[in-house]
């Protein structure tokens, strides 16, 4: 799906007009956040935030490893 995007002036800095489509394919409304994530074929647009994403499963890993420790916490 390739859709063209217009690029305007927002106060010093610049930014795009999203589509309908292009929102409803997100999934976003006005306020929530996108990430832009360089890739080899140019920039991805995304809802997703792959650092907090990896953060996330790092910190599951890591209860996974202590669960006995977890468990006990969780009975104070």
């Amino acid at each position: 799906m390739a859709t063209p995007v217009k690029v305007r002036k927002v106060g010093n800095s610049l930014g795009v007009i999203l589509t309908r489509d292009v929102v409803e394919t997100l999934g976003v409304t006005e306020g929530d956040e996108l990430f832009a994530i360089r890739t080899p074929d140019g920039i991805r647009l995304t809802p997703y935030d792959p650092d907090f994403a990896q953060a996330i499963e790092s910190t599951r890993e890591y209860m996974r490893r202590h669960r006995n420790a977890m468990r006990e916490l969780a009975k104070r």
